[in-house]
C-alpha cells in the first residue's frame, strides 16, 4: 500500500490536498534521472541557466493570483497580503543579477609559465526541503541559485503546503528547464534519510524544526554530504532609551504578529529601555487590539488561523503556563470571539514576563510576544544571548555606532537596525547556534551550492 501525505486546511479542518509519496525505488529512480540530466544542464552556458530561471520565476508571478487563494487554503494567510511574488521575485532576481560574478574563476595567476585559477563548480544534484510558512520564499532561496549554479534539483516540500511544488515545477518545465533538472518529489521522512544515507545528493538544504535539521544531519553521517540547516528561532527586538518609540512599536509588533507570527526571522521577544517601557507597551497593545482574526480568504482579516492547530496548541501552553508562573496578559479575550480553541488563535501580549518562562525561550512560532524591561544595553545583551537560537536580533537606536557596538556581542546571525522580519538577498541568510549552519543566498549562498576545483596549468 502507497502512503500518501496530506494538507489539512487550517480554514475548515478538511482535507485539502492528498498526493502520493514516492516509494524508494521510485524515489531512487528519481535521483538518478537528475544524476543524468546535470551534466548536460550545467554544460550549457551561465547566461542560458539565468534566463531560464528568470523565465520560470516570471511564470509564477503569471500564476499570482490563483496561488494566494491556495496559500490561505494550505497555510492561512490572510490574501489581503497579496502572496509572496514580491520577495520570491526580488531573491530570485538578485542571485541571477549576482551569478555571473559570484560564479567567475578566481584568477590566480596568468603568466607565460604559469595559469592558476579556481573554479566554482555544481555539486551534482541538490535536495531542498522546504517548509510551509514562506514556502515560495524559502524555496527559491536555494532553488534558483542551485539551478542557475548548474545543479539539478530535487524539492520536497512540507506537507501543510503540498500544492507548492507543483506550481515551481509547472511554472519552471513551462519555461523551459527540463523536467529531470527540477523535480517536484513527495517523500516520506524515511525515505529522505535513506536517499541521504545512500549518498544521492551533493548538497542538501534543509528549512524546519531542530528535530528535523539533527534527522538530516544523522542521515547524512559518514557520506561527507553537506547539510545545510536553518531551524529555530527566537528573535529579539532591543529598543534602546533614544529609540523612535512610534517606529520600533509598530515595526517590532508587525514583526511579532504578521502571518499568525509564522516566521522564521519573526519577533519573539522584545526588550524596552526603562524609560520607553510604559509607552512602547501601551502603543503595541492598541495596535493588536485593531487587528481582525478570522477566515483568510476575507479580505477584511488581518490576522488568519495557525498553519495547524497542534502549533496553536503549543502556543496556547506556552501562554497559559507563562501567566499561570506571573506574567500578565494585555489583551483581551473579548475582542476575539472568532478564536475557536482550535487552528483560530487570538494575538497576545505578555508583561511581568523572564526567562524562567518558556514563552520567552522556546520557540512559540505564533502570535505571542513578551515584553521585558531592561536598564541598559548590559542587560539587554545578556538577555538577548541567554537563547539556544540565533537567527536575527533587531536594534532600536538612532546611534550606529552604539548598534555597532551592541551588534558584535549579541550571538546571532544577523543585525538589524530600525527594521526586523526582513530578508536581504545580498546578504548571507544564515544562523547560529541551534538556528542551524551554513548560508544562503549573496555570493556566499553560490559558495555554498558549489565546491571549488583548483586549475594549476604549467605552460610548455
Amino acid at each position: 500500500m502507497t502512503d500518501s501525505v496530506k494538507c489539512i486546511s487550517p480554514i475548515d479542518g478538511a482535507l485539502y490536498a492528498e498526493r502520493e509519496t514516492l516509494s524508494e525505488v521510485d524515489a531512487t529512480a528519481a535521483v538518478e534521472r537528475a544524476k543524468s540530466a546535470q551534466v548536460a544542464w550545467a554544460a550549457r552556458p551561465l547566461n542560458e541557466r539565468i534566463a531560464l530561471v528568470r523565465a520560470g520565476v516570471e511564470k509564477v508571478g503569471q500564476m499570482n493570483e490563483k496561488i494566494v487563494e491556495e496559500l490561505a487554503w494550505q497555510m492561512g494567510r490572510p490574501v489581503r497580503y497579496g502572496g509572496e511574488f514580491g520577495g520570491f521575485n526580488q531573491r530570485a532576481s538578485h542571485m541571477a543579477d549576482i551569478a555571473e560574478d559570484a560564479l567567475a574563476p578566481i584568477m590566480v595567476e596568468d603568466s607565460g609559465e604559469f595559469n592558476r585559477y579556481i573554479k566554482r563548480v555544481p555539486h551534482g544534484v541538490v535536495l531542498v526541503v522546504a517548509p510551509w510558512n514562506y514556502p515560495y520564499m524559502t524555496a527559491i532561496n536555494t532553488v534558483a541559485p542551485a539551478l542557475i549554479a548548474g545543479n539539478s534539483v530535487l524539492l520536497k516540500h512540507a506537507s501543510q503546503t503540498l500544492l507548492v511544488g507543483e506550481r515551481l515545477a509547472e511554472a519552471f518545465h513551462a519555461a523551459g528547464i527540463p523536467a529531470d533538472v527540477f523535480q517536484n518529489v513527495f517523500l516520506d521522512h524515511g525515505t529522505t534519510s535513506a536517499l541521504i544515507a545512500a549518498g544521492s545528493f551533493g548538497f542538501v538544504n534543509f528549512t524546519g524544526s531542530v528535530g528535523g535539521g539533527q534527522a538530516m544531519e544523522r542521515a547524512a553521517a559518514g557520506t561527507f554530504t553537506g547539510v545545510g540547516t536553518e531551524l529555530g528561532g527566537k528573535d529579539p527586538g532591543y529598543v534602546m532609551d533614544d529609540a523612535d518609540v512610534d517606529a520600533a512599536v509598530e515595526t517590532l509588533i508587525d514583526g511579532a504578529m504578521f502571518n499568525s507570527g509564522q516566521c522564521c526571522c519573526g519577533i519573539e521577544r522584545i526588550y524596552v529601555a526603562e524609560n520607553l517601557f510604559d509607552e512602547f507597551v501601551a502603543k503595541a497593545v492598541k495596535i493588536v487590539e485593531g487587528y481582525k482574526l478570522g477566515n483568510p480568504l476575507d479580505k477584511q482579516t488581518t490576522i488568519g488561523p495557525m498553519a495547524h492547530v497542534r502549533f496553536a496548541d503549543e502556543v496556547r501552553v506556552q501562554t497559559s503556563e507563562a501567566i499561570a508562573a506571573g506574567a500578565k496578559p494585555l489583551i483581551d479575550p473579548a475582542l476575539f470571539p472568532q478564536d475557536d480553541g482550535g487552528a483560530y488563535l487570538m494575538p497576545q501580549i505578555l508583561v511581568d514576563v523572564d526567562h524562567t518562562m518558556r514563552v520567552m525561550r522556546d520557540e512559540s512560532f505564533g502570535p505571542v510576544v513578551g515584553i521585558m524591561k531592561v536598564k541598559d544595553d548590559a542587560e539587554a545583551i545578556s538577555l538577548m544571548n541567554d537563547s539556544e537560537f540565533g537567527l536575527t536580533a533587531s536594534l532600536w537606536t538612532k546611534d550606529v555606532a552604539r548598534a555597532q557596538v551592541v551588534g558584535d556581542q549579541i550571538e546571532t546571525g544577523t543585525i538589524f537596525m530600525n527594521r526586523c522580519d526582513y530578508l536581504d538577498p545580498a546578504l548571507c541568510w544564515t544562523g547560529c547556534k541551534n538556528t542551524g549552519k551554513g548560508g544562503g543566498l549573496s555570493v556566499i549562498g553560490y559558495h555554498n551550492l558549489t565546491r571549488p576545483k583548483s586549475y594549476h596549468l604549467k605552460k610548455a
